[in-house]
């Protein structure tokens, strides 16, 4: 049996709930309900209720501390996929190729994970995505550039990109 375990980190777009297993991080996001709220849904998911230890993830805690500094461009971290199926991991693995600072369109993703035309899924693998700032969602934009809605929290995509093109703009290093 794998064992669960989770914590919260803050940071600047909210408190972030850092779930990992044996295998990986199994969902890293900001929470986007109650924790509780969040904890019984993970639970449903993995088979498995997730119980609290401040180590769960190792050091990336660490890493979105200096991601959130402009200090580091990328997270070393093992994900674990078990949430994630078909397409859905195509587009968020191709959506890991997304240089730091830049940003590609929902319709360029879905090229890149192999179905031309599958721009829909694509946005839809984004806001469903467990991994969010560890597999840059926030870098895929409407094909017209405009950003989008980031799981209906533009302002936090809005915060992410700035945040990359001014590292980038100072040229700050990983």
């Amino acid at each position: 049996m794998t064992s669960t375990a989770y914590r919260v980190h803050p940071s600047p777009v909210g408190d972030i709930l850092i779930v990992a297993t044996d295998e990986g991080i199994v969902t890293l996001h900001p929470l986007r309900a109650p924790l509780g709220v969040e904890i019984e849904r993970l639970s449903l998911a993995l088979h498995t209720v997730p119980e609290h230890d401040e180590s769960a993830g190792g050091d990336v805690d660490e890493q979105l501390d200096e991601y959130f500094a402009g200090a580091r461009r990328g997270f070393d971290v093992v994900l674990d996929w078990r949430l994630v199926r078909g397409f859905t991991r195509a587009a968020l693995e191709a959506v890991c190729d997304i240089p730091y600072g830049e940003t590609a369109s929902y319709g360029e993703v879905a090229i890149a994970a192999g179905s031309p035309g599958a721009a829909r899924a694509v946005g839809t693998a984004c806001a469903t995505t467990p991994f969010s700032l560890v597999v840059p969602v926030h870098r895929v934009v409407r094909s017209d550039g405009s950003l989008g809605e980031y799981g209906g929290h533009p302002e936090i995509k809005r915060l992410l990109v700035d945040l990359e093109r001014s590292t980038e703009a100072r040229g700050a290093g990983e």
